[in-house]
């Protein structure tokens, strides 16, 4: 609010509030002409004092159907994720165990079957040693479930297979190939049919199982055994696994789900009945507060306020009195002290209405804003007021005590540290909010300066954020020193009993 020394006003016009062509409101200050102008507090730039409090968040209704449709989609995000998670671990599991089995059983192959029957004439190719181990292979081997077999010598060349095309043919063998030869071990992979040496593998299938170890003549010629397998072994090992995984782990989210739904249904009962009882307490405090300064206000009047005007009134009887036994200076005294008297009954009269406003909750807003314009009128501020039909203003009852207390103690403020001077009151709509302005033309003040570091005893000022915030309105400033002060708070309107 203005601060600083009190002022003079220079000009006494009659103070008016019209509408502009814009649809917004011009104050009396804006009729005067520009070089008259000493005061404009609207050439200022706008300040935020204080928006809706951030800390303050109103949180929806609590509806069972919402909480429920909620742990119902997270139940399915679970089950979702848990699906695609179990997918993969169970093909790379069921992957990782067939390339195990398929290690076991070439081994098998090669000690039991390939073994016994291989002879140094497959180096050499002898029809009768090719013949031999390509019974033994279709017999034993390719019935067992191997699609493709294959035998090397150390340079590459493949000296049998169960496909006569490629015998004789000479491939690179690979780093693995060749330290399994190095160092005797085997092992299994999924198999690289982009290879050359895969060139005809491709009609058995498009992923293999490739598992290869060393074998011995019995002249101890070293040569590489391999053994291609279906991959679609892998495929249905991994359906098994998963709809086993599927079958355990779903059931349990579900059973835990079905556990736990009657407890979720017991908090969110309890809550809501916890959010019932709290807006109920909630009421009640604000009832007891209404209440308590009504019994406050109504002691005041009946008491002090009584006797104060009692006792002016006997003093003044008494200042007769005087004056009629010859005693002037006693009289002059106490026809005085009978002012001073009733100025304490002016000020203790406006502290009921700044207590409990009855016309706010007796004739409304409009009247209740009337009421305090006439207030500042005894404290040295002339006042016009452009409230208009209160009634078309979509405010609920705490919109309607926001703007009251927010006019309240700006035009306290304004008595205090800008009178005398003259202002204006206008409370109007524009679009979805309700908008009250006061503008003076008092000596103004700093306000970047003032917001940035509030003295302890701007009580005013930070009452007006607070008012502001908690109400969920946005309050702003537009002043500077020697040139007035604008205050202006918008709250969104809400008419009586809609939901927030």
């Amino acid at each position: 609010m203005a601060r600083g020394a009190e002022v003079t006003a220079t000009h006494d016009p009659t103070p008016t509030v019209r509408h502009d062509p814009d649809g917004g409101v011009q104050s009396w200050w804006d009729t005067f002409p520009i070089e008259e102008q000493t005061h404009p507090a609207t050439d200022a730039p706008w300040v935020s004092v204080s928006g809706p409090r951030q800390g303050i968040v109103r949180e929806p209704a609590l509806r069972r159907g919402r909480i429920f449709a909620q742990v119902v989609a997270g139940a399915l995000l679970v089950f979702a994720v848990v699906g695609v998670g179990g997918s993969i671990a169970a093909l790379r599991l069921s992957e990782r165990e067939a390339v195990t089995e398929a290690s076991t059983i070439a081994d098998v192959m090669a000690d039991g079957v390939i073994q016994p029957v291989l002879t140094d004439g497959l180096l050499t190719g002898d029809p009768k040693a090719l013949a031999t181990m390509g019974q033994v292979v279709r017999d034993h081997v390719l019935k067992a479930g191997a699609v493709r077999v294959k035998i090397w010598t150390r340079d590459g060349t493949v000296i049998f297979s169960d496909n006569t095309q490629i015998i004789g043919q000479r491939f690179a063998l690979g780093d693995d190939q060749l330290a399994v030869l190095a160092q005797p071990r085997t092992v299994a992979e999924v198999s690289d049919l982009a290879r050359s040496e895969n060139e005809f593998d491709h009609v058995v299938g498009d992923r293999l199982l490739e598992v290869y170890r060393p074998v011995w003549t019995p002249s101890g010629a070293e040569l590489l055994f391999e053994v291609y397998t279906p991959y679609d072994s892998v495929k249905q090992r991994s359906e098994s696994l998963w709809r086993g995984f599927a079958g355990v782990t779903l059931t349990a989210l579900l059973l835990l789900v079905v556990l736990l739904a009657p407890i979720g249904w017991h908090l969110m009962s309890r809550l809501r009945r916890a959010s019932v009882q709290r807006e109920r307490l909630l009421e009640r405090a604000v009832d007891a507060s209404a209440q308590e300064r009504k019994r406050i206000a109504a002691t005041l009047h009946d008491g002090p306020v009584q006797e104060l005007a009692a006792t002016s009134f006997a003093v003044a009887a008494t200042a007769e009195r005087a004056d009629s036994a010859g005693r002037s200076d006693l009289g002059d005294e106490l026809r005085e002290l009978s002012g001073t008297v009733r100025s304490s009954m002016r000020a203790l009269r406006s502290l009921l209405v700044d207590i409990y406003p009855p016309s706010l909750t007796g004739s409304g807003l409009g009247a209740a804003l009337t009421d305090l314009a006439q207030t500042a009128k005894g404290r040295g501020v002339t006042i016009t007021t452009d409230i208009g039909d209160v009634d078309d203003l979509a405010l609920d009852r705490d919109g309607q005590r926001l703007v009251h207390r927010v006019a309240q103690e700006c035009l306290r403020n304004v008595a205090k540290h800008a009178a005398p001077c003259t202002a204006t009151l206008a409370l109007r709509a524009e679009g979805e909010t309700v908008v009250l302005e006061i503008v003076d033309d008092g000596p103004g003040f700093d306000a970047e300066e003032l917001l940035a570091a509030p003295a302890q005893t701007h009580f005013g000022l930070r009452m007006l954020s607070d008012l502001a915030a908690q109400g969920g309105g946005l309050l702003e400033v537009a002043t500077a020193p020697g040139h007035g002060t604008r205050w202006r708070l918008t709250v969104p309107a809400r008419a009586e009993g809609a939901p927030e």
